[in-house]
């Protein structure tokens, strides 16, 4: 299951050339992620009350096309791996080239159960269940 995402470049988030700064492509992953979750109808907030968290254990992006400031952009997310311990969320960043959707930069976030005091669920969870039921 996917779950498009639309926004747009800001100001502050490019450099002094008017493109999209690497680093904010992580944040974008993590915008994705959070209105995904949301659009499945469950957010991380709610997750974490339930005493789930979701830490980054590996993260990659691979750079296509640059992003320029105000200029609108899609993320796609998606769960691509489930396992009791562990969520891959892929992200692809789409943007508009000359009426054609481009890709600008894909990859992938990791992210470990833990309950709250940073101890790794091992035994599945609620979270783990529910991922696995909206997949199906």
């Amino acid at each position: 299951m996917k779950h498009i995402t639309k926004t747009r470049v800001r100001y502050g988030e490019t450099d002094k050339m008017g493109v999209a700064y690497y680093g904010n492509y992580m944040n974008w992953f993590e915008m994705g992620r959070s209105d995904f979750c949301r659009a499945m109808g469950k957010s991380y907030a709610a997750w974490e009350a339930e005493g789930i968290l979701l830490p980054v254990v590996e993260a990659h992006c691979r750079y296509k096309s640059s992003l320029l400031y105000d200029e609108e952009f899609e993320i796609e997310t998606e769960v691509t791996k489930l396992t009791k311990v562990s969520v891959v969320f892929e992200c692809k960043v789409f943007h508009e080239v000359n009426g054609q959707r481009v890709l600008a930069a894909e990859g992938y976030t990791k992210h470990a159960f833990t309950s709250t005091d940073g101890k790794l669920l091992r035994d599945g969870n609620k979270l783990e269940a529910w991922l696995k039921k909206i997949g199906e």
